[in-house]
């Protein structure tokens, strides 16, 4: 229970099932603020929330574990030229890593989060990780790295539901958090500070230069290390034509910059493969539906590079996606995500 008013109705949900339920609040970092993730407001919300749906609510503290597995990785990738998406390794690691095992070691046969996803019994012993039914709030691409054993004990209450539905729900149970707005993205970076202050005490920042892709100086930034591909702004390359990180070299101090069509790849390599339900093969997915693949070890897929970006027809073979059209680079340290239709079937980083 973070607090908002997704994990709030989930438990609701559950309560009015019949579950005996509780209610976890993950204490991450030591957030000294009035707002925001593991707040002393966040967590008082999701005590308020318990005591009103009538359940018992605890506090885990996994700071040591958030540090080791999230902001330190975080902060590495940032120094090599990468751009991470830690709530990906948060999820990975705590909140459905730490926290399940904790929850496993006290009896609990499942956890239950608000996220904005779907699980399902295929019937033939898998589970499947599907889109929450809300696109616009779906949250399975932050999921793709969960396995069989971890979806087996997932519930996604609020899955089936719309985010005005989630809120009508709310208001209607007089829930307090039924208004409350969503929240940021990366817990710990706040609005005021961003990257850089939240960086600079734990990595160094070096100017660079910036490049044409003849090699030629067109411009300069302040900190190459929180550049990020396919960035148009703020790499001081002046008038003329939009000019595109193409990629970021902190070695060299040297960012590679060029124009749209420059910007554009028909495939990406991914590294560090997460599978749902393991690996694609046999199998290919047309349209959503499973077909036999039309060319031996290629399986058609879509492919997603942001967590509300479109999913465009993409081939996948070994750790290799080619799109069906070139599409803007994805940043390396950035996830693309593999789906069948709604179904998630794993995804990787790109290299």
């Amino acid at each position: 229970m973070s607090g908002g008013v997704d994990s709030s109705v989930a438990a609701a949900l559950l309560v009015e099932q019949g579950h005996h339920v509780s209610g976890v609040t993950l204490r991450l970092w030591d957030n000294t603020g009035d707002s925001g993730c593991c707040s002393v407001a966040e967590i008082d919300d999701a005590r308020r929330v318990a005591d009103q749906v009538g359940i018992d609510h605890w506090v885990w503290t996994f700071a040591e574990e958030f540090e080791a597995r999230v902001v330190a990785p975080y902060a590495a990738a940032h120094a090599g030229g990468l751009t991470p998406n830690p709530c990906i390794e948060c999820n990975r690691h705590l909140k459905f890593g730490r926290l399940l095992q904790r929850a496993r070691q006290l009896g609990f046969d499942a956890v239950a989060t608000g996220h904005h996803a779907r699980v399902r019994d295929d019937g033939a012993g898998r589970v499947r990780l599907l889109r929450g039914a809300d696109r616009a709030k779906d949250q399975s691409y932050v999921l793709y790295v969960l396995g069989q054993d971890t979806l087996s004990r997932c519930l996604f209450p609020v899955g089936e539901m719309t985010k005005d539905e989630v809120r009508s729900r709310a208001a209607a149970m007089a829930l307090r958090t039924a208004a409350k707005p969503d929240s940021q993205d990366v817990c710990f970076v706040t609005t005021g500070g961003g990257r850089a202050s939240f960086l600079a005490p734990r990595i160094d920042l070096h100017p660079g230069r910036v490049v044409d892709t003849a090699g030629a100086t067109i411009g300069r930034v302040d900190a190459v290390e929180l550049v990020t591909v396919g960035q148009r702004k703020g790499l001081g390359t002046g008038g003329g034509g939009a000019r595109y990180a193409l990629s970021v070299d902190p070695a060299t101090g040297t960012v590679v910059a060029g124009d749209l069509g420059e910007l554009h790849t028909d495939r990406v390599e991914l590294g560090e493969l997460a599978w749902t339900a393991g690996p694609v093969e046999g199998p290919a997915c047309v349209a959503g539906t499973h077909q036999p693949a039309c060319v031996a070890g290629t399986h058609q897929v879509q492919a997603q590079s942001s967590a509300h970006g479109p999913a465009v027809d993409a081939t996948v073979e070994g750790a290799t996606v080619r799109f069906a059209r070139p599409q803007r680079r994805v940043a390396p340290g950035q996830s693309v995500v593999l789906y069948c239709g709604d179904e998630v079937l794993g995804g990787g980083i790109a290299r």
